[in-house]
């Protein structure tokens, strides 16, 4: 079993990459396998609804911050961690922009798979950070991995971050717990429990 953890951060080891090391060092005391990933600095352009993912077996018309990539590496994976600083109390822009246009792209390759969201802040606008991560998860019919505490670090460095002892705990039992769940969707797997098989989506357009 495998778990990828994306930094959203312009920083490649910054405070959402300490944070993210802790989840993943968990994870691996569990026997996961795990993979960080940098989404890089270079801007990363929002998705502009062109619909040629659709067309072209789930990849994306462009391909600026290895969107198409990490599709191909999500499609393997079984487990998510978005992480991100926390700017204005929204996640970074580079972050969402990257969210928007793999999860519209392709959304079989995240679906039914658990997932997290982790933030960095110096001080406030971690719960409107994480809704906003999250709200990618529970489109796309993804279990919500929760912790002991809101997925939040505090500090302005990485340093500040180590400080952090309730943070850092919250991040090990993160780690714990998508641990434990990828362990019981295995474990129905071989008992012979299946994802369920939805009916075709409805879309209904807002009615007056």
């Amino acid at each position: 079993m495998k778990v990828l953890l994306i930094n959203g951060s312009a920083k490649p080891k910054g405070c959402t990459y300490t944070a993210l090391l802790e989840v993943s060092k968990s994870l691996q005391t569990q026997g996961i396998e795990t993979e960080l990933i940098h989404i890089g600095y270079q801007p990363i352009r929002d998705c502009i609804g062109c619909n040629a993912c659709r067309n072209s077996g789930g990849h994306c018309a462009f391909d600026d911050g290895n969107i198409n990539e990490f599709i191909e590496k999500a499609k393997q994976a079984d487990g998510f961690v978005f992480g991100s600083p926390v700017y204005y109390a929204h996640p970074s822009g580079r972050l969402l922009s990257f969210m928007d246009r793999a999860f519209y792209a392709n959304s079989a390759a995240f679906a039914f798979k658990p997932a997290a969201a982790v933030v960095s802040a110096r001080r406030a606008g971690t719960t409107a950070s994480l809704d906003t991560i999250m709200k990618h998860f529970t489109i796309n019919k993804m279990p919500v991995i929760s912790s002991s505490y809101w997925n939040m670090v505090h500090g302005n460095t990485p340093e500040q971050v180590m400080e952090d002892k309730e943070g850092l705990q919250i991040m090990r039992h993160l780690g714990l717990n998508m641990a434990w769940m990828l362990k019981c969707i295995e474990a129905g797997k071989n008992a012979g429990i299946n994802k369920p098989e939805l009916d075709e989506k409805i879309m209904t357009n807002f009615i007056r």
